[in-house]
């Protein structure tokens, strides 16, 4: 194992940076773990070369769709947009591709309750819908935080601040296979559910009541 200078963070021996805080690590000739101070000139970004480069793919689709969420003071506003491919393909794999792990979570297990609790497979549609209403504007959300996060922490060194933007953005094409085999647990677990029916609360147990206490005269 090999600790960070700057967080003293145990990292692997093969790895190039600290995995908790980002600094840079290096190796001896002689193979001797050891620590160095980053020394590359500092690079300068624009915001926009920022959000590209977080966003990877199809930046320039999302970078247009993201001058509707900003009033030209620069304040966060709500606007109307649409996402085709959270409407069109499973919404959670989408999130998922986009590494937005909490909202995939929301909305591989949202669809599969309300079909559960409705007994209604269309309600699905709904949450497809709203995938596609607010795709846009949860995905600069999710941008705008983790870059203001990668800022803050002032990862000046373009090694490390590339390596900080790549992690935290870009896109997982592997999640999708991996939730395509989640989702098919998922399908499998609502068929059953709606073959069983759902719950009847009419046939729950009901504890009985307590006699009332007999006075004596």
């Amino acid at each position: 194992m090999r600790a960070c200078r700057q967080c003293h963070q145990q990292n692997a021996e093969d790895a190039n940076f600290c995995h908790q805080c980002g600094a840079a690590l290096a190796v001896t000739e002689g193979a001797t773990a050891t620590v160095v101070e980053a020394t590359a000139p500092t690079s300068i970004q624009t915001d926009e070369e920022l959000w590209r480069q977080f966003i990877g793919p199809n930046a320039d689709r999302y970078l247009e769709q993201f001058k509707k969420f900003s009033t030209a003071s620069g304040q966060p506003r709500f606007a109307l947009s649409w996402n085709w491919p959270a409407f069109l393909f499973i919404s959670f794999l989408w999130f998922l591709y986009r590494k937005m792990y909490l909202h995939a979570l929301v909305y591989a297990i949202g669809p599969m309750l309300s079909t559960y609790l409705t007994g209604d497979i269309t309600v699905g549609i709904v949450w497809s819908i709203m995938a596609g209403a607010t795709g846009n504007y949860l995905y600069y959300w999710y941008c705008r935080e983790q870059i203001a996060e990668i800022k803050k922490r002032s990862l000046s060194h373009p090694d490390m601040r590339e390596f900080a933007l790549n992690e935290a953005g870009g896109v997982q094409p592997y999640v999708i296979w991996v939730g395509v085999a989640f989702y098919i647990l998922f399908v499998m677990t609502l068929i059953k559910m709606i073959q069983d029916g759902p719950p009847d609360f009419d046939k729950l147990p009901i504890r009985p009541a307590k006699p009332a206490a007999v006075t004596s005269t």
